[in-house]
Protein backbone atom coordinates (compact mmCIF):
# COMPACT_ATOMS: atom_id res chain seq x y z
CA UNK A 1 0.00 0.00 0.00
CA UNK A 2 1.59 3.12 -1.43
CA UNK A 3 0.79 6.72 1.06
CA UNK A 4 -0.27 9.85 -0.58
CA UNK A 5 -0.62 12.84 2.13
CA UNK A 6 -2.52 15.60 0.45
CA UNK A 7 -1.79 17.67 3.22
CA UNK A 8 0.55 20.37 4.14
CA UNK A 9 1.90 18.71 7.37
CA UNK A 10 2.34 15.26 7.56
CA UNK A 11 5.38 14.19 9.18
CA UNK A 12 7.09 12.97 6.52
CA UNK A 13 6.03 14.58 3.56
CA UNK A 14 3.85 17.11 4.35
CA UNK A 15 2.99 19.97 1.64
CA UNK A 16 4.99 17.83 -1.05
CA UNK A 17 2.10 16.18 -2.41
CA UNK A 18 -0.57 18.73 -1.56
CA UNK A 19 -1.07 20.14 -5.28
CA UNK A 20 -3.44 17.78 -7.20
CA UNK A 21 -0.62 17.49 -9.88
CA UNK A 22 1.77 16.62 -7.95
CA UNK A 23 -0.39 14.34 -5.75
CA UNK A 24 -1.44 12.55 -8.95
CA UNK A 25 1.89 12.31 -10.10
CA UNK A 26 2.88 10.30 -7.51
CA UNK A 27 0.52 8.11 -7.29
CA UNK A 28 1.57 6.80 -10.52
CA UNK A 29 4.91 6.48 -9.57
CA UNK A 30 3.97 4.54 -6.74
CA UNK A 31 2.17 2.42 -8.96
CA UNK A 32 4.78 1.31 -11.43
CA UNK A 33 7.37 0.59 -8.86
CA UNK A 34 4.50 -1.72 -7.53
CA UNK A 35 1.96 -0.72 -4.99
CA UNK A 36 -1.68 -3.01 -5.42
CA UNK A 37 -3.40 -0.18 -3.30
CA UNK A 38 -2.91 3.54 -2.88
CA UNK A 39 -3.80 5.19 0.59
CA UNK A 40 -4.84 8.97 0.27
CA UNK A 41 -5.60 10.81 3.08
CA UNK A 42 -6.51 14.51 3.40
CA UNK A 43 -5.92 15.33 7.08
CA UNK A 44 -2.43 14.41 9.21
CA UNK A 45 -2.50 11.98 11.78
CA UNK A 46 0.79 12.66 13.01
CA UNK A 47 1.02 13.29 17.22
CA UNK A 48 -0.62 16.19 18.19
CA UNK A 49 -2.16 16.93 14.89
CA UNK A 50 -5.06 19.04 15.19
CA UNK A 51 -8.54 17.69 12.81
CA UNK A 52 -9.21 18.92 9.68
CA UNK A 53 -13.06 19.94 8.42
CA UNK A 54 -14.55 17.41 6.19
CA UNK A 55 -15.33 20.05 3.27
CA UNK A 56 -11.54 20.99 3.63
CA UNK A 57 -10.56 16.99 3.66
CA UNK A 58 -13.33 16.24 0.93
CA UNK A 59 -11.44 19.65 -1.46
CA UNK A 60 -8.17 17.93 -1.17
CA UNK A 61 -8.92 14.54 -1.79
CA UNK A 62 -11.61 14.63 -3.91
CA UNK A 63 -9.74 16.25 -7.56
CA UNK A 64 -6.79 13.59 -6.85
CA UNK A 65 -9.15 10.48 -6.74
CA UNK A 66 -10.86 11.72 -9.63
CA UNK A 67 -8.12 11.50 -11.76
CA UNK A 68 -6.04 8.37 -9.95
CA UNK A 69 -9.22 6.30 -10.80
CA UNK A 70 -9.67 6.76 -14.42
CA UNK A 71 -5.37 6.41 -14.87
CA UNK A 72 -4.49 3.89 -12.46
CA UNK A 73 -5.32 0.40 -12.57
CA UNK A 74 -4.92 -0.36 -8.22
CA UNK A 75 -7.48 0.35 -5.65
CA UNK A 76 -7.46 3.41 -4.00
CA UNK A 77 -8.13 3.92 -0.10
CA UNK A 78 -9.55 6.77 1.33
CA UNK A 79 -8.10 7.73 4.73
CA UNK A 80 -10.54 9.32 6.88
CA UNK A 81 -12.90 9.03 9.75
CA UNK A 82 -15.59 10.76 8.44
CA UNK A 83 -18.47 9.09 6.35
CA UNK A 84 -19.33 12.01 4.87
CA UNK A 85 -15.49 12.16 3.26
CA UNK A 86 -15.38 8.53 2.68
CA UNK A 87 -18.60 8.46 0.62
CA UNK A 88 -17.26 11.79 -1.63
CA UNK A 89 -14.29 9.62 -1.84
CA UNK A 90 -16.12 6.44 -2.80
CA UNK A 91 -18.32 8.45 -5.44
CA UNK A 92 -14.90 9.66 -7.08
CA UNK A 93 -13.62 6.06 -7.32
CA UNK A 94 -12.21 4.75 -4.38
CA UNK A 95 -13.27 1.58 -2.85
CA UNK A 96 -11.62 1.04 0.44
CA UNK A 97 -12.13 2.73 3.52
CA UNK A 98 -9.22 3.18 6.34
CA UNK A 99 -10.43 4.34 9.44
CA UNK A 100 -8.04 4.69 12.30
CA UNK A 101 -10.75 5.24 14.68
CA UNK A 102 -12.04 1.84 14.15
CA UNK A 103 -16.02 3.37 13.49
CA UNK A 104 -15.44 5.52 16.90
CA UNK A 105 -15.33 8.87 15.47
CA UNK A 106 -18.16 8.75 13.05
CA UNK A 107 -21.22 6.50 13.83
CA UNK A 108 -22.81 6.55 10.85
CA UNK A 109 -19.20 4.74 8.91
CA UNK A 110 -19.73 1.48 9.82
CA UNK A 111 -23.57 1.65 7.61
CA UNK A 112 -21.93 3.87 4.53
CA UNK A 113 -19.11 0.92 4.33
CA UNK A 114 -21.48 -1.44 4.37
CA UNK A 115 -23.80 -0.09 1.79
CA UNK A 116 -21.35 0.54 -0.75
CA UNK A 117 -19.76 -3.22 0.19
CA UNK A 118 -16.16 -2.17 -0.03
CA UNK A 119 -13.23 -3.20 2.32
CA UNK A 120 -12.61 -1.61 6.06
CA UNK A 121 -9.65 -1.21 7.65
CA UNK A 122 -9.74 -0.89 11.27
CA UNK A 123 -6.90 0.72 13.26
CA UNK A 124 -6.59 0.56 17.22
CA UNK A 125 -5.38 3.96 18.69
CA UNK A 126 -5.61 5.03 22.48
CA UNK A 127 -6.44 8.56 22.71
CA UNK A 128 -7.01 10.37 19.62
CA UNK A 129 -4.12 11.99 17.10
CA UNK A 130 -3.88 14.78 19.09
CA UNK A 131 -3.17 13.33 22.39
CA UNK A 132 -2.03 9.66 22.27
CA UNK A 133 1.41 10.24 22.42
CA UNK A 134 1.15 11.88 25.72
CA UNK A 135 2.52 8.88 28.21
CA UNK A 136 0.65 6.00 26.67
CA UNK A 137 0.42 3.39 29.05
CA UNK A 138 -1.33 -0.71 28.99
CA UNK A 139 -1.37 -3.10 31.64
CA UNK A 140 -0.98 -5.50 28.96
CA UNK A 141 -0.38 -4.68 25.02
CA UNK A 142 -0.72 -7.16 23.25
CA UNK A 143 -4.26 -8.82 25.13
CA UNK A 144 -5.60 -4.87 25.15
CA UNK A 145 -5.26 -4.28 21.19
CA UNK A 146 -6.61 -7.75 20.52
CA UNK A 147 -9.55 -7.33 22.55
CA UNK A 148 -9.79 -3.87 20.86
CA UNK A 149 -9.57 -4.94 17.37
CA UNK A 150 -12.02 -7.93 17.56
CA UNK A 151 -14.71 -5.28 19.40
CA UNK A 152 -14.70 -3.28 16.41
CA UNK A 153 -14.69 -6.01 14.37
CA UNK A 154 -17.77 -7.47 15.94
CA UNK A 155 -18.88 -3.53 15.72
CA UNK A 156 -18.31 -3.42 11.99
CA UNK A 157 -20.24 -6.93 11.29
CA UNK A 158 -22.94 -4.67 13.18
CA UNK A 159 -23.24 -2.29 11.15
CA UNK A 160 -23.75 -4.88 7.84
CA UNK A 161 -20.02 -4.87 7.12
CA UNK A 162 -19.44 -8.51 5.99
CA UNK A 163 -16.61 -9.98 7.67
CA UNK A 164 -14.78 -10.85 4.46
CA UNK A 165 -14.28 -7.13 4.06
CA UNK A 166 -12.68 -6.46 7.29
CA UNK A 167 -8.98 -5.54 7.27
CA UNK A 168 -7.29 -5.21 11.03
CA UNK A 169 -4.04 -2.62 11.70
CA UNK A 170 -3.00 -2.74 15.22
CA UNK A 171 -1.85 1.25 15.08
CA UNK A 172 1.98 1.08 15.03
CA UNK A 173 3.06 4.92 16.63
CA UNK A 174 -0.50 5.27 17.27
CA UNK A 175 -0.42 5.60 21.26
CA UNK A 176 2.71 3.45 21.52
CA UNK A 177 5.78 4.02 22.95
CA UNK A 178 9.34 2.33 21.05
CA UNK A 179 8.82 -0.65 23.17
CA UNK A 180 5.30 -0.64 22.31
CA UNK A 181 5.67 -0.53 18.93
CA UNK A 182 9.01 -2.87 18.80
CA UNK A 183 6.84 -5.88 20.86
CA UNK A 184 3.68 -5.24 18.44
CA UNK A 185 6.23 -6.27 15.50
CA UNK A 186 7.79 -9.12 17.18
CA UNK A 187 4.20 -10.29 17.72
CA UNK A 188 2.25 -9.34 15.28
CA UNK A 189 2.01 -12.84 13.92
CA UNK A 190 -0.88 -13.39 17.28
CA UNK A 191 -3.03 -11.37 15.45
CA UNK A 192 -4.05 -14.46 12.88
CA UNK A 193 -5.99 -15.78 15.57
CA UNK A 194 -8.67 -13.44 14.74
CA UNK A 195 -8.94 -14.80 11.06
CA UNK A 196 -8.78 -11.23 9.59
CA UNK A 197 -6.26 -10.48 7.37
CA UNK A 198 -3.35 -7.84 8.93
CA UNK A 199 -2.31 -4.28 7.37
CA UNK A 200 0.74 -2.75 9.24
CA UNK A 201 2.35 1.03 8.38
CA UNK A 202 5.14 1.37 10.70
CA UNK A 203 6.99 3.61 7.57
CA UNK A 204 9.21 5.99 8.71
CA UNK A 205 7.43 6.66 12.30
CA UNK A 206 9.58 7.76 15.29
CA UNK A 207 10.29 4.37 16.86
CA UNK A 208 12.31 3.54 14.31
CA UNK A 209 14.04 7.11 14.13
CA UNK A 210 14.57 6.75 17.58
CA UNK A 211 16.07 3.13 16.98
CA UNK A 212 18.51 3.92 14.32
CA UNK A 213 20.00 7.30 16.08
CA UNK A 214 23.26 7.63 16.06
CA UNK A 215 24.20 8.09 19.76
CA UNK A 216 24.53 11.47 20.88
CA UNK A 217 22.98 12.46 17.76
CA UNK A 218 20.03 15.59 16.82
CA UNK A 219 16.77 13.61 15.89
CA UNK A 220 16.95 12.12 12.28
CA UNK A 221 14.50 13.58 9.54
CA UNK A 222 11.79 10.74 8.91
CA UNK A 223 13.17 11.32 5.18
CA UNK A 224 16.98 10.47 6.23
CA UNK A 225 18.80 7.34 4.51
CA UNK A 226 19.34 5.61 7.84
CA UNK A 227 15.31 5.47 8.68
CA UNK A 228 14.82 4.63 5.18
CA UNK A 229 17.16 1.08 6.13
CA UNK A 230 15.23 0.81 9.17
CA UNK A 231 12.12 0.87 7.78
CA UNK A 232 13.40 -2.05 5.52
CA UNK A 233 14.34 -3.82 8.56
CA UNK A 234 11.00 -4.04 9.72
CA UNK A 235 9.61 -5.01 6.52
CA UNK A 236 11.56 -8.26 6.71
CA UNK A 237 9.83 -9.28 9.63
CA UNK A 238 6.49 -8.22 8.80
CA UNK A 239 6.79 -10.53 5.79
CA UNK A 240 8.29 -13.31 7.87
CA UNK A 241 5.39 -12.98 10.25
CA UNK A 242 2.56 -13.03 7.69
CA UNK A 243 1.19 -9.64 7.28
CA UNK A 244 -1.09 -9.01 4.35
CA UNK A 245 -0.70 -5.54 3.84
CA UNK A 246 2.20 -2.96 4.05
CA UNK A 247 1.66 0.50 3.63
CA UNK A 248 5.11 2.07 2.75
CA UNK A 249 6.15 5.38 1.61
CA UNK A 250 8.88 4.51 -0.60
CA UNK A 251 7.05 1.52 -2.44
CA UNK A 252 10.00 0.33 -4.78
CA UNK A 253 12.39 -0.38 -1.73
CA UNK A 254 9.31 -2.30 -0.41
CA UNK A 255 9.21 -4.07 -3.57
CA UNK A 256 12.84 -4.74 -3.87
CA UNK A 257 12.66 -6.24 -0.23
CA UNK A 258 10.36 -8.77 -0.72
CA UNK A 259 11.46 -9.76 -3.83
CA UNK A 260 14.82 -10.78 -2.26
CA UNK A 261 12.48 -12.62 0.98
CA UNK A 262 10.60 -13.99 -2.37
CA UNK A 263 13.50 -15.48 -3.81
CA UNK A 264 15.30 -16.98 -0.49
CA UNK A 265 11.83 -19.16 0.05
CA UNK A 266 11.82 -20.50 -3.43
CA UNK A 267 15.01 -21.52 -3.14
CA UNK A 268 14.60 -23.10 0.41
CA UNK A 269 11.77 -25.17 -1.05
CA UNK A 270 13.78 -25.89 -3.67
CA UNK A 271 16.83 -27.42 -2.04
CA UNK A 272 14.02 -29.03 0.07
CA UNK A 273 15.43 -26.72 3.45
CA UNK A 274 12.66 -26.23 5.53
CA UNK A 275 10.69 -23.02 5.26
CA UNK A 276 11.72 -20.28 7.62
CA UNK A 277 7.56 -19.41 8.75
CA UNK A 278 4.12 -21.03 7.81
CA UNK A 279 3.21 -17.34 7.10
CA UNK A 280 5.38 -16.63 4.93
CA UNK A 281 3.30 -17.11 1.25
CA UNK A 282 0.95 -14.23 2.66
CA UNK A 283 2.87 -11.54 1.81
CA UNK A 284 5.19 -12.79 -0.95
Amino acid sequence: MGIINVTPDSFSDGGKFFSVNAAVEHGEKLVQQGAHILDIGGESTRPFSDPVSEEEQIQRVVPVIKILAQKIGVPISIDTTKATVAKAALDAGASIVNDISALQTDKTMGKLVAKADVPLILMHMQGTSHNMQVDPKYDDLLDEIKTFLKRAIVRAEAAGVKTSQIIIDPGIGFGKTVAHNLSLINHIDMFHALNIPILVGHSRKAFIRKTVKPTHKKDLSPNHPLVEIGTQAVVCMLATKGVHIIRVHDVANTVATLKIIKALKMNAVKTGQPKSSPYLKKLV
